[in-house]
């Protein structure tokens, strides 16, 4: 598939909506506190100068993704990808997570409880105030990833995250699955997880049930804090725990630049991290396809801004722009 890049988006790169004091504090101190979101800008707390360097970091998978990844993709639920980011862009995003825990966005959260040991730190919706992610975004083989497993004509990008467990994290990432956090509708919506570390069992590799995203259903939402911000009056997640010697799951062990890409109906979960002194931290991309539209509802994930477009609408606008589309399609 012959795709081309978009540049989208209607924020400058670099510009970023910047916390207050209170979130400031949070950022030394919610390491005690339980999933705080910090909304609320202010002066302080700016994101440093991104220095821009001339390293070529690659804009094409660094190998063919084959009929045999996409079928995988399609029967499973998810594929591994070996080796698809370079050195440059590892480097590029070791920086920029040092950068953005070190002065995180307004959605940024703290996930481990009162008393537990470790650190589980996530962000979203960086490449909008950050402009290394948005180059990530734009310029890297993720969205042609994208495109590739879904078969897709045209890429949105829905949101970037960063997930980081760091050494001794006990806080489990509880069995879900992605789409009903989301005011989408639609069936091409994938996550590509890319590891900045190397990842196993012990250090918090991700759970799939296969075939999960064929099962379906859609479940309300888990809320990783534990509390009930996502009721929707949805049917409950079952006990994967305890069916587990009735499903097939899946474990992918990666190296630093490889990737997971997986169908954000299929339900997976993650142990903590048990390691002394590796941390696990992963750069995520979520992805929509040509047949994505907005459904907004309400307790949702929070978004970084309200949507431009109307209900019903594809998703391409500012906050989710178009960025790899085929030169067939109409939008280009």
């Amino acid at each position: 598939m012959a795709l081309r890049p978009r540049r989208g988006g209607d924020l400058g790169a670099g510009t970023r909506p910047v916390p207050t004091s209170q979130c400031c504090s949070s950022a030394r101190t919610s390491r005690r506190r339980s999933a705080r979101w910090c909304s609320r800008p202010s002066a302080r707390c700016s994101s440093p100068p991104i220095h821009k360097e001339a390293i070529a970091m690659n804009t094409d998978p660094l190998r063919e993704i084959t009929e045999e990844d996409v079928r995988r993709y399609d029967e499973d639920g998810v594929v591994l990808l070996k080796g698809m980011f370079d050195e440059a862009w590892l480097k590029h995003l070791n920086e920029q997570i040092e950068v953005d825990i070190a002065h995180p966005g307004p959605l940024h959260a703290e996930l481990e409880e009162d008393g537990q040991p470790g650190r589980f730190f996530f962000d979203t919706f960086m490449w909008t105030y950050n402009a290394a992610f948005k180059q990530f975004v734009f310029d890297s083989p993720a969205a042609r990833i994208a495109a590739r497993m879904m078969r897709a004509n045209k890429v949105n990008i829905f949101y970037d995250q960063l997930l980081i467990k760091e050494p001794g994290t006990v806080k489990r990432t509880p069995w879900h699955h992605d789409m009903p956090y989301w005011p989408l509708v639609g069936w091409q919506v994938c996550t590509i997880w890319l590891a900045l570390d190397p990842v196993t069992k012990e250090s918090g590799a991700v759970e799939y049930v296969r075939g999960s995203h064929k099962w379906g259903i859609q479940f309300n939402p888990t809320a990783f804090a534990g509390d009930d911000r996502y009721e929707q009056g949805m049917a409950r997640i079952p006990d994967i725990e305890a069916m587990r010697h009735s499903l097939q799951l899946i474990q992918y062990e990666l190296e630093p630049g490889d990737c997971t890409v997986h169908h954000a109906l299929l339900v997976h979960a993650a142990p903590g991290n048990m390691l002394a002194a590796r941390r696990r931290r992963a750069v995520v991309t979520r992805w929509t396809g040509d047949d994505v539209r907005y459904a907004p509802k309400p307790k949702i994930q929070p978004l970084i801004r309200r949507p431009t477009i109307a209900a019903g609408s594809p998703l391409d606008s500012g906050l989710w722009p178009v960025v790899w589309s085929s030169p067939r399609h109409p939008s280009v």
